[in-house]
């Protein structure tokens, strides 16, 4: 009897192409991510990526679902403090800067997807557990937290894109830090 012949293993080749699409999108950005590039990176067929994630689309959907969850994470840590949770938005977006991105950019994602709807959900829900903060007042909470997003997303999309003076340094956090206070007085 001959010998079967053994399927291709890569191992866990969705975390894999997520990795190379990640390292990609740093590089160049999403505009120019392409499914072929992405299988030649990894070494496997153009058809793998798409067996994955279906599409472009797709596949930047899964990105941004993962970083939404990253950020969920970073923003937990804050516990309940508007000012670290600013301080951990701006990490967050240094550290994953091709998941920061592509989260943000309907136009590029299944936006209504349900594992995005999910991931959404939990971000926010993340953001909103930051206003507990007893300088927040309780009737302007909505307010405060569309102040403080605003604040932290463009503080982190000035840094990533250079726009900001060099001698705030190299630290995001820390560069953020006086912003941030502005808003709640610390």
């Amino acid at each position: 009897m001959p010998a079967m012949p053994q399927p291709y293993h890569h191992g866990d080749l969705r975390r894999a192409l997520l990795v190379a699409a990640t390292e990609a999108i740093a590089e160049s950005g999403p505009a120019a991510l392409s499914l072929r590039d992405l299988a030649r990176r990894v070494g496997v067929s153009h058809a793998a990526p798409a067996h994955h994630f279906g599409d472009k689309t797709g596949l930047l959907t899964a990105i941004a679902v993962e970083g939404l969850h990253l950020l969920a994470d970073e923003l937990e840590t804050a516990g309940g403090d508007i000012h670290a949770t600013g301080l951990a938005y701006v990490r967050f977006a240094v550290a994953h800067r091709a998941h920061f991105e592509v989260m943000f950019q309907p136009s590029l994602l299944h936006f209504d997807a349900p594992e995005m709807v999910a991931a959404r959900q939990r971000a926010g829900q993340a953001l909103r557990d930051s206003l507990d903060d007893p300088r927040v007042p309780v009737d302007d909470r909505e307010n405060a937290r569309l102040a403080a997003w605003s604040i932290a997303h463009g503080f982190a999309t000035l840094w990533l894109s250079g726009a900001l003076p060099p001698e705030l340094g190299d630290d995001a956090p820390s560069a953020a830090a006086p912003a941030i206070d502005l808003l709640f007085g610390r």
